[in-house]
């Protein structure tokens, strides 16, 4: 049994974490920890855990007792939590913020996105889980790259649910703002775009052209939905060919025949990519849950390679039939 602590444990990925792992068949939650929520139940925060358990949150840390530590601070957190506090040497960690997911001296974390770095997670101490935007753009592309066709510049467009700015409420979170509406934020400037480029920088061997990527605020809570804009002579064919191969092998990360939609993979651990050729221009598109496949599910499927249990366990979800 993989014993488990959480910590930031008021938030939405944390919610999430927990119903996945009180449902995992080989992991066992030892605590939840939140200094604000101290003493308080879970479902006081995380509501729709009612009927599933009576755990309470703690300001304890008592790492002595898990395997693995999952944080899920906000951005930033993580590595000055690390500064502040020493967890035992055998303890695997799994960091769901954006610390340590760029490469640098000094930064044993692997970045843990499975379809292309399952080895090395396998054998990994500290993971550092992809953010959401950067999972469903990087499974848009990596196929792409894999080919060696991304030598000119490529548009992505790509829109989020509202739970992509986590739990606190904010201007831009609130339903009636939210709710019919439309917006555009950090346009050409994300934070995921370092980490889509070091991904593709790895299939391809290098990586000259630009990612000129405009996220999306949508009225809706969960999913993400892209679209990428590739330049290229080779064959439609051929191209879907290459896509399917190389997620043959991919757990949850699925080529579609036909045209895909978000509702498709929502509230699952899936990642759904479709092809379209229009002259010389390859449009892709994938589909993400952002909690799950973008967040706490591909945590826990990493969390399953870690430990060398069946990659799937625990995550077989299934979307809403409406």
């Amino acid at each position: 049994m993989i014993r488990v602590g959480i910590l930031g444990g008021a938030g939405y990925t944390a919610g999430e974490l927990v119903r996945l792992l009180i449902n995992h068949p080989e992991a066992e939650i030892v605590f939840v920890n939140s200094e604000s929520n101290a003493g308080n139940l879970l479902t006081d925060v995380h509501e729709g855990l009612y009927g599933d358990t009576d755990m309470r949150f703690t300001d304890a840390m008592p790492f002595d007792d898990v395997d693995v530590v999952f944080f899920c601070f906000g951005h930033g957190k993580s590595e000055q939590f690390l500064k502040e506090h020493s967890i035992l040497q055998h303890v695997k960690i799994i960091d769901l913020a954006q610390d340590f997911r760029i490469a640098a001296d000094g930064n044993d974390y692997v970045y843990g996105l499975p379809e292309i770095n399952r080895k090395e997670i396998a054998q990994a101490q500290h993971v550092a889980n992809p953010g959401c935007f950067a999972t469903c753009i990087q499974l848009a592309l990596l196929p792409a790259a894999n080919l060696k066709i991304i030598d000119k510049d490529v548009a992505v467009n790509a829109i989020t649910g509202s739970t992509g700015a986590g739990q606190k409420p904010s201007a831009t979170t609130h339903f009636s703002w939210r709710n019919n509406n439309f917006s555009i934020y950090k346009a050409f400037k994300h934070q995921h775009i370092a980490e889509i480029r070091q991904s593709l920088r790895q299939v391809q061997g290098s990586l000259d052209a630009s990612i000129d990527f405009i996220p999306y605020r949508g009225d809706f809570a969960r999913g993400i939905f892209a679209t990428c804009v590739v330049k290229t002579d080779m064959p439609e064919e051929s191209i879907v060919e290459a896509y399917k191969e190389f997620y043959r092998d991919a757990a949850f990360t699925h080529y579609v025949d036909k045209p895909i939609d978000m509702k498709q993979v929502v509230n699952t651990n899936k990642a759904l990519v479709h092809c379209d050729k229009f002259d010389d221009k390859l449009l892709i598109t994938a589909t993400i849950d952002n909690l799950l496949k973008g967040a706490v599910g591909q945590a826990v499927q990493n969390m399953n390679i870690m430990f060398g249990i069946e990659e799937t366990t625990g995550l077989k979800l299934k979307p809403s039939a409406f």
